[in-house]
């Protein structure tokens, strides 16, 4: 389980600080063992913050330096001098040296003025990034349009060009435009500049990142000495736009804050367990849709089975997210080629974590959810459905009973064949391939390296149903293969305590036994 230090200095009026505490109280956690430290900057001892604190022992409250400097804010904008900047800077230097020395594999640093959707740490945490921020968009003065808090380069500028590059003003507004928009879209990003909504890895702390002023910078602003400094070490920066907080930046803009909680909580009410849950899900989502999104991880398919899985699966998908897990070859030119008619979510981990299943299913996981859809469909790059499922899929998910259906997944030996013996029997059991999207739902997962699931663990405890629809499991019908996978297992799970070694080492009998597949009406 990995551990989380969300953190903020906090001077702040009450009425935005018990919005800001209300959000944290309701952020998903789960699969995180999560600790919070704010900083008390107030002038005098902040009530909500002891109050947030009661009953809770994972909990810090550490005393700020607030007397004798003044912060004003007002509805047009907030004021800050070089002094506050800088005192602000040291407060979370502190944090990062909490997280270093308390061993937590991530510091989620969040200015007290933010309300945040509930599940922006565990897709933050999912997204597998060293330093990511979730976006969020604010009238920096009263008649701006809404920008960002993240930016290219440089101090502020929000467009991309090549060093050298003379533009003209119609040029940069284009390229301003194109950023904003894209950034308007659900997606992660590389970008220059970020803040007030981080997420840090420890690898990050390790590194050395620092709010601490560089003193050949003129840039002003603790959030762009960190950005460059962490540039500098070699780390990238990445903004998250699949999950966006309201930012109360004046006191006048709680009153948008209704409109945002009935959005995204339902009814501000506290999270429902159970069937209650399941009831109240029912009655606040109304009709219940039926777009299948299709989910995907991948590494190094290309020349395999997977253009042929997603040219069959794009007749009956309404949409895609795929996870590159760092592939070396066209892997993912495969999948836009193939799915160049279908609306697509495509994401590339820069490094590899094919060794620790876990962290990727619940990558995928996150990215599918922060797509809204109705039904979540996760294939394996090697799997595809019968012929029948093209029509027969869309009538079950037109059903508003049921929020998950199981498929018997058959083990293709070759082209005509599946294996049946002692060890390759999973056709006998139905799995779950299809679930439905329940907001609220506490989704858990099995936390093991390998073999841990493609979907949570307790999805079980939602209503169910099985179909006779069969799932074809391409990956073992080629010798190489076979051969691949077999060592695959034994450097992986070389003591069979993920899996079984018997059936690690049944992979590669010479005369198994093979059942002719029949095709079913």
């Amino acid at each position: 389980m990995q551990r989380v230090l969300i953190a903020s200095p906090v001077r702040q009026k009450p009425s935005i600080l018990r919005e800001f505490l209300w959000s944290l109280s309701h952020l998903e956690t789960t699969g995180l063992e999560v600790e919070y430290a704010f900083i008390d900057d107030n002038e005098r001892e902040s009530t909500l913050l002891r109050e947030f604190a009661a009953g809770r022992k994972n909990v810090h409250i550490f005393p700020g330096n607030g007397a004798g400097h003044a912060y004003h804010c007002d509805e047009h904008t907030h004021h800050w001098r070089e002094d506050l900047i800088w005192k602000v800077a040291g407060y979370k230097n502190r944090f990062i040296q909490l997280a270093r020395d308390s061993g937590f594999d991530f510091l989620f640093l969040v200015d007290s003025d933010l309300v945040l959707h509930p599940k922006t740490l565990v897709h933050l945490v999912g997204l597998g990034k060293d330093i990511v921020s979730e976006v969020y968009w604010t009238r920096w003065e009263p008649d701006m349009i809404p920008l960002p808090q993240v930016w290219v380069a440089d101090n502020y500028r929000l467009y991309h060009m090549q060093r050298g590059e003379m533009l003209d003003e119609k040029e940069i507004a284009r390229r301003v435009k194109e950023f904003l928009e894209t950034l308007q879209k659900p997606g992660v990003y590389k970008v220059g500049g970020l803040g007030a909504c981080t997420l840090i890895s420890r690898r990050a702390i390790l590194l050395g990142v620092s709010f601490s002023e560089i003193y050949n910078l003129g840039l002003i602003g603790e959030d762009r000495h960190f950005c460059i400094r962490a540039a500098a070490l070699g780390l990238e920066l990445y903004a998250d736009t699949y999950y966006p907080p309201y930012h109360i930046y004046r006191e006048s803009e709680l009153a948008g804050l209704k409109a945002y909680k009935e959005k995204y909580f339902p009814s501000g009410r506290e999270t429902p367990t159970g069937a209650a849950m399941l009831q109240t899900a029912d009655e606040e989502t109304g009709t219940r849709g039926s777009k299948i999104t299709l989910a995907m991880l991948v590494r190094n398919e290309a020349g395999r089975y997977l253009e042929r899985v997603l040219k069959h699966a794009a007749q009956y998908i309404d949409c895609a997210v795929i996870l590159d897990d760092a592939s070396e070859d066209n892997t993912v030119e495969v999948c836009k080629k193939t799915l160049q008619n279908i609306p697509l979510t495509l994401v590339s981990n820069k490094q590899p974590s094919f060794h620790n299943e876990i962290i990727l299913r619940k990558q995928l996981w996150e990215l599918a959810v922060g797509t809204r859809p109705d039904w979540i469909l996760i294939l394996d790059a090697d799997e595809i459905f019968e012929e029948r499922a093209v029509k027969e899929l869309r009538s079950l998910a037109v059903n508003p009973e049921i929020e998950v259906y199981y498929f018997r997944l058959y083990d293709m030996w070759d082209e005509d064949h599946y294996r049946e013996d002692e060890y390759w029997k999973a056709h006998h059991y139905y799995r779950p391939f299809m679930v439905r999207y329940v907001p609220g739902f506490p989704y858990q997962w099995r936390e093991t390296p390998q073999h841990c699931g493609r979907f949570p663990h307790n999805i079980t405890e939602l209503r169910g149903a099985t179909s006779s629809l069969r799932v074809k499991h391409l990956g073992w019908m080629k010798p190489a293969d076979r051969l691949a996978k077999y060592y695959r297992y034994k450097k992986l799970d070389p003591l069979g305590q993920y899996g079984l070694i018997d059936q690690y080492l049944s992979i590669l009998d010479p005369k198994p036994n093979l059942v002719a597949w029949k095709d079913e009406q």
